[in-house]
């Protein structure tokens, strides 16, 4: 006899003393006959924000063609990937229709369709906060009130780079807001996050103590499962608890230190001969996310790879300086190719694509992550050297359960309001609402190219 078991069905166990609990991967024994919807109802629908700082360099990122017929420039070519095209789908042409500042007027406009809030000045600029919710927390806040729809948790904020940015507000500290200067601040530290997701942060010090694996608390539950389940569903509990074994061993070894600087950074993982360890970070971070949706403790996800106006230095492009001077500085005029700058950026669609990959590799049933997600990736300029708001870059990708098309070159021939890109993403979620943002930045239009 088959079972039948809740998509939220957890392992329980004790850890160092304290109860633990392991959510499930998708089992068949949680989905109809199809694998195509949970027992319980269908398979939800998650959001996520993926955010760079900086911008791109038009010339090497604006895909040829539209529809499905595009193709991919050198800094798009990572998201398009045999196995990626399919889900992502370029926007270009739109306008930050609120732009009197450029960092703030993009950062605050892709994220709330609304101007920035200017608390003060400092130097030569702005100091400013978002004046409304973020995107993400609209779609949070839109689940949360429906405890059909609820996760374990509201959303989850992931920071990668860490914060090298200035003085000029939460806007280029923080990416997720409620409000003016009410943030949710991302975690930095894979190991704190990992303790998060599975309940140990309750144990505090004794987790280093114990040394033992999750694991292991919840090995009684995890036997008694796997003797009733189907042989399929006992592979897929083998691959979920391998994954995890793997990123704890991860957490626990940390990368090589016989080559680190001896001033350990407060987040993150330490440098390595003065390099920060972009790309080991952005994989944990992307598997340990991947693995919160897939597990439905949460449904909506903010990931900031790298802060607005970022000094971040990307070292494997070749730099030595932050790529925001760098922007500003490589090639009188901003020239092409400004080749460190290039390269940073290329790096980075690297990242997005191993972070949809995750995804996109992480079954549900028949389908998979991506096919159950909408995302949203984007930045605060299109070019760092002229800081301009046209020709906005923007990353739609993943199917939010069939309502996006994904694999779609949308391109505005007329300069539209990049907000028509929040109300898209909005109503891929189901949500009603006929218009979204506020002033110059308000619309009521979608892009129907990108809608199913």
């Amino acid at each position: 006899m088959r079972i039948r078991l809740t998509r939220r069905s957890v392992l329980r166990g004790l850890f160092g003393g304290a109860a633990v609990s392991l959510a499930l991967p998708p089992l068949e024994a949680m989905f109809d006959a199809n694998g195509l919807a949970y027992a319980d109802g269908p398979p939800p629908t998650r959001f996520a924000l993926w955010f760079w700082g900086n911008g791109i360099r038009r010339a090497q990122w604006l895909p040829t063609g539209t529809g499905t017929a595009w193709q991919p420039r050198s800094e798009t070519e990572p998201l398009a990937t045999p196995a990626l095209k399919p889900y992502v789908s370029p926007v270009t042409g739109f306008e930050i229709k609120t732009a009197t500042h450029p960092h703030h007027s993009g950062m605050t406009g892709i994220l709330t369709g609304q101007r920035y809030h200017q608390l003060g000045t400092t130097r030569d600029t702005i100091v400013s906060t978002c004046a409304g919710p973020t995107i993400d927390q609209v779609v949070a806040q839109r689940l949360w009130d429906n405890p059909m729809t609820r996760g374990r948790f509201r959303s989850l904020e992931v920071g990668v780079c860490r914060f090298t940015g200035t003085d000029e507000g939460t806007t280029f500290q923080h990416l997720s807001h409620n409000g003016p200067n009410n943030v949710n601040a991302a975690e930095y530290e894979p190991r704190r996050l990992f303790n998060r997701l599975f309940g140990a942060e309750v144990i505090g010090s004794q987790v280093a103590a114990a040394r033992r694996s999750v694991l292991d608390a919840v090995r009684g539950d995890l036997t008694a499962l796997s003797q009733r389940v189907s042989a399929a569903d006992r592979m897929r509990l083998a691959q979920h608890t391998e994954s995890i074994r793997a990123i704890e061993l991860r957490l626990a070894a940390g990368p090589s230190l016989q080559c680190s600087t001896p001033t350990t950074p407060a987040e993150g993982y330490p440098d390595q001969m003065g390099r920060e360890q972009i790309a080991e970070k952005n994989r944990v971070m992307s598997d340990l996310v991947a693995m919160a949706m897939a597990c439905d403790l949460t449904r909506v996800v903010s990931i900031l790879f790298s802060p607005c106006g970022a000094g971040t230095v990307y070292w494997m492009a070749g730099a030595q300086n932050g790529l925001h001077q760098i922007c500003h500085d490589e090639r009188a005029g901003g020239a092409e190719p400004q080749p460190t700058v290039h390269g940073a950026i290329r790096f980075t669609m690297e990242q997005l694509a191993y972070f949809l990959n995750r995804l996109r590799e992480t079954q549900e049933g028949a389908q998979n992550l991506l096919d159950a997600t909408a995302v949203l990736a984007t930045t605060e300029l299109s070019e760092g050297f002229t800081h301009s708001n046209d020709e906005f870059p923007v990353i739609v990708a993943g199917r939010a359960g069939g309502r996006l098309r994904g694999g779609v070159h949308a391109r505005s021939s007329s300069r539209e309001n990049t907000t028509n890109v929040l109300l898209t993403m909005l109503r891929a979620m189901g949500d009603p609402r006929p218009s979204f943002g506020a002033g110059p930045g308000a619309t009521s239009t979608v892009i129907s190219s990108l809608l199913a």
